[in-house]
């Protein structure tokens, strides 16, 4: 998810808040809840009729505008409503505290929802980790700012920290974030491109490599290697709870794209040394086969090897990696401890491999 779209998924359920900040101003506490609420009801009314679906962060505004309101109306007290929005920026700071510094990355889930299809490479994740980041910081400082204001300062302050405040934060980081990436992605030259191949394996083109990960039309190379030791045990890798794609899960050892211009030799070559340290292994083409999911179409180049060495991961590279016995492996097909891909593989082995 690009900076610009998790801006737009955030916003929306701060409306009714900046609604009520306006009529306020103008009306009273009393007629600026009323019309925050009925405008709360209204965009999730909106939003139902064109999107078929419940816009949940708007249904806790507006409930929290509505629980809160009523309490300062009750009690004559608006200190109870002055503090919801600095409530929704603290939980609003522990989902992006928790993106940001643990394997929870909830930003990503919502890529997941709303942009069905778009696969993140491992340099897009860091990026957005960045920002969530970058994002938690500003948060956190305006949430504190809304509490000292909201205790401390005028009805008139309150309102622009907690309203215009926010916007000027929001847009300043995005433009800051506009002009870095901009900076970033000169300063990193050209686009990462990937083969375009037939079913035949032939080179018919080549795209960027975001374009070939949301479009099945487009096949590229990948190999796999399968890495085994003296007793036929076989190494596997945990693929990183970041990955878009099956987090979490045990792999085939070693992984990765064909460069555009590089050969499968070298390529395997390159992915080998990068996700298992191991060097000038003789290994042994099984098979290719064409694989297609949702969001991309590979031409896997399936090879094997044989071991004495223990791999040395990159831990940049694999969070975790271990042999496993045929039997552990067999014990643990299709409990959704190992990839589709690397089980479709296994099935291919047995027989002819693996006995």
């Amino acid at each position: 998810m690009n900076r610009a779209d998790l801006l737009k998924k955030l916003l929306p359920g701060f409306l009714p808040l900046f609604v009520f900040i306006a009529a306020d101003e103008f009306l009273g506490t009393t007629w600026g809840m009323i019309i925050a609420v009925a405008f709360g009801i209204l965009q999730m009314t909106f939003i139902a009729i064109r999107e078929k679906r419940l816009e949940k962060f708007v249904l806790f505004d507006t409930l929290l505008l509505t629980a809160l309101g009523g309490i300062s109306l009750a009690l004559d007290n608006e200190i109870f409503f002055k503090l919801k929005p600095a409530l929704i920026g603290l939980i609003l700071c522990v989902v992006l505290g928790l993106s940001a510094f643990t394997p929870l990355n909830f930003m990503l889930s919502m890529s997941k929802r709303y942009m069905k299809g778009i696969e993140f490479n491992d340099q897009q994740v860091k990026k957005l980790k960045q920002s969530i980041r970058g994002m938690f910081w500003l948060f956190t400082v305006h949430t504190g700012l809304v509490f000292y204001a909201a205790f401390y300062m005028s009805h008139e302050a309150w309102a622009f920290i907690s309203g215009g405040l926010f916007y000027i934060l929001v847009g300043g980081f995005f433009i800051w974030e506009f002009i870095k990436n901009k900076y970033f992605n000169r300063s990193q030259g050209e686009t990462e491109w990937l083969p375009i191949v037939d079913t035949e394996g032939k080179i018919t083109g080549k795209a960027p490599r975001s374009v070939v990960h949301s479009n099945p039309e487009l096949m590229h190379p990948v190999v796999h290697l399968h890495i085994f030791d003296k007793n036929k045990r076989l190494y596997l890798q945990k693929r990183p709870m970041n990955k878009l794609v099956q987090p979490g899960k045990w792999d085939t050892a070693v992984g990765g794209h064909v460069a555009f211009g590089e050969t499968i030799e070298k390529a395997l070559e390159r992915e080998t040394k990068e996700e298992s340290g191991l060097e000038n292994l003789k290994v042994t083409h099984f098979s290719s086969y064409i694989w297609k999911t949702e969001i991309e179409t590979e031409m896997v180049f399936m090879f094997l090897t044989q071991t004495s060495e223990e791999p040395k991961p990159d831990p940049s590279e694999i969070e975790e990696g271990k042999f496993w016995s045929i039997a552990e492996i067999k014990k643990n097909l299709g409990k959704e401890i190992f990839t589709p891909n690397f089980e479709h593989e296994f099935a291919m082995l047995q027989g002819k491999v693996i006995k």
